[in-house]
């Protein structure tokens, strides 16, 4: 009775060895999505490395902290060399490597953010002069928008 409940619950020796031979493929496939957060690149990298640990696969830390930084896209080809030359990636652990590319999607999304919000404070000025000039009041609209320019 046992053996047939391990059957069902664990699979047969062969189907763990497809399993892993599968996961295997697709830890040694795994990419960045595009447009993929690094949160949801850590869940699905997570669960790819568990699951090979529950069938017996053994990885160094410095194995998967390479890894993770191999897969990320050519936007974050700045952050992985600072990392790769700055840490000792023997004894970084994959949360804290993932801790510090979180920090600089954050950052990346705030300057993003700001960027976008002076562009559209610009756009909204020049319409406001193109609108003034024609009214004859230029220069003391452009002194304006040279205030508002420096202040920000």
């Amino acid at each position: 009775m046992w053996d047939i409940l391990e059957v069902i619950h664990e699979g047969t020796t062969n189907v763990n060895r497809a399993r892993k031979h599968a996961l295997i493929q697709e830890y040694e496939m795994f990419r960045m999505l595009k447009g993929e957060t690094i949160a949801d690149v850590q869940k699905r990298f997570t669960n790819v490395v568990n699951y090979l640990i529950n069938l017996g696969k053994i990885f160094e830390r410095e194995e998967l902290n390479i890894k993770i930084l191999k897969f990320l896209d050519r936007s974050w080809q700045s952050k992985v060399t600072v990392i790769s030359e700055s840490k000792d990636l023997t004894t970084l652990t994959t949360t804290s490597l993932f801790g510090k590319l979180r920090e600089h999607e954050l950052e990346m999304n705030r300057l993003n953010d700001q960027e976008h919000e002076e562009k559209h404070v610009m756009s909204i000025a020049l319409k406001v002069v193109g609108q003034e000039t024609s009214e004859g009041n230029d220069g003391e609209i452009l002194n304006l928008l040279t205030k508002n320019a420096a202040s920000s």
